[in-house]
């Protein structure tokens, strides 16, 4: 076994226990025995609901989310060849907000399983439009071009939110839990129901990993290896927003996870996409639990958002390992 591979095994073992960790904590702990017995028997009791019905559903949500979000930050930075680049820079989390934010203050949708939908959605057309637009002209769809398309899209949508949502009070109250990026607003049937697009996401994500890598040569020498840069550039972008519009339809708009995993992971990985990609998969839900499991200790019975703790957690350790790179090498 590799040293990378011994490293991905690792950072398995150390998500799973968070998760078992993230079952067992909160505002009520319930021992691990109990958690044991409560996913492994049916039993009945208070543990065995606050487990099965709360903290389960609750756990599986924040390793999808993470997943998606740490590969799409991935993908997102070899497609663009920006280290610095997130899945908001094609405007996909822009889009799903805005969808979310019209379902609500203008078609009056108020059920967590009805608006996904319009967030998903939001999310599919923002990256059409952002590749459309980075595509048009005789050079194609290059980063440089769909960076500049997703950063005008972004804050056309942006623009678009706050208009509906300063005239309309109410929706506003309605959307701030979600805009702070939350695993506890949702249910099973959301997760439920977004589960199909993540895996798809995720399985196209890790199958780029190969044509990515010749990308990242320039496209000269790309083409030269054989790899379809157009269609690897399409695919990816399929993928992102298949990542990022489940992962933000279901907990909102996470920021950060996406830009500072993959930055991590490249540090002791290398520049190469076969181990980026499951790497970051990986190590972005160990984040989002880690995250999870704080806010729900450090602010009892109450909890902080996941969406804070993420930004106060991972923000030192990037400005650390930013400083002592240069940009350039990353």
């Amino acid at each position: 076994m590799t040293l990378k591979s011994a490293g991905l095994a690792l950072a398995i073992g150390v998500l799973v226990a968070l998760a078992l960790l993230s079952v067992a904590l909160g505002a009520r702990p319930v021992p691990l025995h109990a958690v044991v017995e409560a996913l492994t028997s049916s039993g009945a009791g208070d543990d065995v609901t606050v487990v099965r019905e709360l903290r389960l559903p609750r756990t599986v949500l924040g390793i999808g989310v993470g997943a998606c979000l740490g590969l799409a930050g991935a993908l997102m930075q070899s497609l663009t060849r920006n280290p610095l680049a997130d899945p908001g820079l094609l405007g996909v989390s822009e889009g799903a907000a805005a969808g979310v934010v019209a379902a609500i203050g203008l078609l009056g949708v108020t059920d967590p399983a009805g608006y996904v939908w319009f967030a998903f959605a939001g999310a599919a057309l923002a990256s059409v439009v952002v590749y459309l637009l980075g595509s048009s002209g005789r050079s194609g769809a290059g980063p440089v071009r769909l960076a500049l398309a997703g950063i005008a899209v972004a804050a056309a949508l942006r623009a678009f939110s706050d208009m509906v949502l300063r005239a309309d009070t109410a929706a506003y109250d309605r959307m701030r839990f979600w805009l702070t990026g939350s695993l506890a607003a949702q249910t099973a049937d959301v997760t439920v129901r977004l589960a199909p697009l993540a895996i798809a996401g995720i399985l196209l994500g890790l199958a780029l990993a190969r044509p990515l890598n010749a990308l990242a040569l320039g496209d000269d020498t790309g083409r030269a290896l054989g790899a379809g840069l157009g269609r690897t550039r399409i695919l990816a972008a399929v993928a992102i927003t298949l990542l990022c519009g489940a992962a933000t339809a279901a907990a909102g708009p996470i920021w950060f996870v996406g830009l500072a995993v993959p930055h991590i992971v490249r540090g002791f990985t290398g520049p190469d996409q076969r181990w980026i990609l499951p790497y970051s998969a990986v190590l972005a839900p160990v984040l989002i639990l880690a995250s999870d499991i704080t806010g729900r200790l450090i602010a009892r019975p109450g909890e902080v958002q996941v969406g804070i703790v993420c930004a106060v957690l991972g923000a030192p350790a990037f400005i650390v390992l930013a400083r002592r790179r240069r940009l350039s090498a990353l």
